[in-house]
């Protein structure tokens, strides 16, 4: 009998894309759009990028990327 190791469970996003129905920009106010390639929360409104570290949304402007 053999030993075959168990195939990987499917990668399921850790972000909940419900959450953008009660995310807003800290700066601006404005909707969120999920960049889920970059995994990050763009307000395009304020310039910013959110990174989603962990699956957790860190809405800090001191943390956001400044997009170009």
């Amino acid at each position: 009998m053999t030993d075959t190791p168990e195939a990987p469970a499917p990668a399921q996003p850790l972000f909940d894309r419900r959450m953008l129905e009660a995310l807003v920009c800290p700066q601006s106010h404005a909707t969120l759009r999920y960049d889920a390639e970059a995994d990050e929360l763009i307000s395009d409104a304020a310039g910013l990028a959110f990174p989603i570290r962990n699956g957790i949304p860190v809405m800090l402007v001191d943390e956001a990327r400044r997009l170009d």
